[in-house]
């Protein structure tokens, strides 16, 4: 017997769930305490393979200190245009991307940058990053934005000691 691929929707809610969990430094087994469930349980939910109830979608939002409406944001819907869903909603891949520890660790510390010209840097620095990965640009040596960036954040770390 084949096992059935996890629903769109529940797969989702389960990753703004970890996505949330994360953000708050919160382990599986603290909100599985929380629900009186095991880690194992909290796992399915995120993962999309057990479906969460209503009522246990009000609980796991307040503990997670966020309203329900924050666990369906941007995510699928049966309906191609329904509201609060499809229009103005990021791209999958930023849902994704956050839902991962380094994203999440990666947009905190962004975030905590004030000087925006540092910040510009580091986004052309990892774009550069990014297009060395193409195939096609591979033979090429470090660009000089990037360059440029590695003085920048040099300068900098040497301001803060």
């Amino acid at each position: 017997m084949a096992t059935k691929a996890p629903n769109p929707v529940d797969k989702y809610v389960g990753s703004r769930v970890r996505m949330r969990r994360i953000m708050l430094g919160m382990s599986q087994e603290k909100l599985g305490e929380a629900l009186g469930l095991t880690f194992q349980q909290i796992q399915k939910y995120e993962k999309g393979t057990n479906r969460v109830g209503a009522s246990r979608i009000q609980q796991i939002s307040e503990i997670l200190q966020v309203p329900v409406s924050f666990l369906f944001e941007g995510g699928p819907s049966g309906t191609p245009n329904a509201e609060g869903f499809s229009e103005g909603s990021s791209p999958s891949y930023v849902s994704d991307f956050l839902a991962t520890s380094e994203g999440l660790a990666l947009t905190r510390a962004f975030t905590r940058i004030t000087d925006a010209k540092l910040r510009r840097s580091i986004v052309e620095l990892v774009e550069q990053i990014a297009a060395r990965e193409e195939p096609e640009k591979r033979t090429r040596s470090r660009p000089p934005v990037a360059r440029r960036t590695m003085l920048l954040l040099n300068t900098q770390q040497s301001g803060f000691r």
